[in-house]
């Protein structure tokens, strides 16, 4: 444990304002989670924050250190990738402590979301600056999630992007994962129901987006943001997987939806039934299976972002 002290907040000098005290907690399990971030954590020191340092030998670890540590801390800050967001979520939306990103992982999904820079020093700078953005989450069977959570395809891909294949190959490893993945895909059956309304189709992935990126920096939805309210749902209902690669510039780009196969909707919740029950990959996890029941979670976690961001979408200016 670093700069811990006795538990108790470090003295304040009079005339000054208080360090705020932050939780830090690195996942050396990322892919860039064994280089040095001491310059990250220097620049954060010398913004005023005082840094109580913690390891955490699992992601399951995580959310019993954060309640833990709540009363004598102001924000929490992690290192790691959008799975290590995902295993926090819980205990930041129950303590309402902000967030801060240190993006370490292969995806950086919600980073890139959020505008947060990749760099260390940069997103770093950002907590420093200290602009708050409250953030919904999306929720399936009581498991909330920030960017995605999706059946079928994904969860094949999630079986086959190893640690090993992200620490080789990055970003490019989601594309290897995806092709070896394909080969044993198959459609299966799902019912949809929302709003009264219940669509029986036959897909190989249907996936339910919170946030805007997913997946390496595709795109849920052309005008998605991760605070507007909604859930984006999308369905892709091919029978020729190989025309998966025709649509890939749109799923880029957010605007599948104008693909014929492909079958979207927007709504604040869904469930989603199987014939048999199968798994649900959130945030690049494996944690639930259907049936599986969807919501929106309003501003339920508040994250450091950048200040444009964090101006342009305030509880104010977008209603329920």
């Amino acid at each position: 444990m670093e700069d811990a002290g006795d538990g108790e907040r470090p003295p304040v000098v009079p005339g000054s304002p208080r360090q705020r005290r932050a939780l830090l907690v690195v996942n050396s399990k990322s892919r860039d989670g064994g280089k040095a971030i001491e310059a990250a954590a220097t620049l954060l020191r010398s913004g005023g924050i005082h840094l109580l340092q913690e390891q955490c030998r699992n992601s399951d670890e995580l959310p019993a250190t954060i309640r833990r540590l709540a009363g004598s801390i102001d924000l929490v800050i992690l290192g790691g990738g959008d799975g290590t967001m995902n295993s926090a979520a819980p205990a930041l939306i129950e303590t309402g402590l902000p967030l801060g990103i240190l993006p370490l992982g292969t995806a950086n999904d919600l980073a890139r979301t959020l505008g947060i820079p990749f760099d260390l020093d940069g997103a770093a700078q950002v907590i420093v600056d200290g602009h708050v953005r409250h953030i919904d989450l999306g929720e399936v069977n009581g498991r909330p999630f920030f960017n995605v959570a999706s059946i079928g395809l994904s969860v094949e891909v999630t079986c086959e992007l190893t640690r090993e294949t992200k620490r080789r190959w990055g970003r490019l490893g989601y594309a290897i994962a995806t092709c070896r993945a394909l080969w044993r895909m198959r459609p299966f059956s799902a019912e949809i129901r929302r709003e009264g309304q219940v669509d029986r189709v036959r897909a190989i992935q249907i996936a339910v987006g919170n946030g805007r990126h997913y997946g390496g920096g595709m795109t849920v939805q052309e005008d998605a943001e991760i605070d507007d309210g909604r859930l984006n749902l999308y369905s892709i209902e091919f029978e020729q997987l190989w025309r998966l690669a025709l649509i890939y510039p749109a799923f880029r780009a957010g605007r599948h939806g104008l693909w014929r196969e492909v079958r979207t909707a927007t709504c604040e919740q869904v469930e989603i039934r199987t014939r048999r029950p199968r798994p649900v990959n959130t945030d690049g996890e494996l944690t639930t299976r259907t049936p599986a029941r969807f919501r929106v979670l309003r501003h339920a976690v508040a994250v450091l972002a950048p200040a444009q961001a964090q101006q342009a979408s305030t509880p104010e200016e977008r209603k329920p």
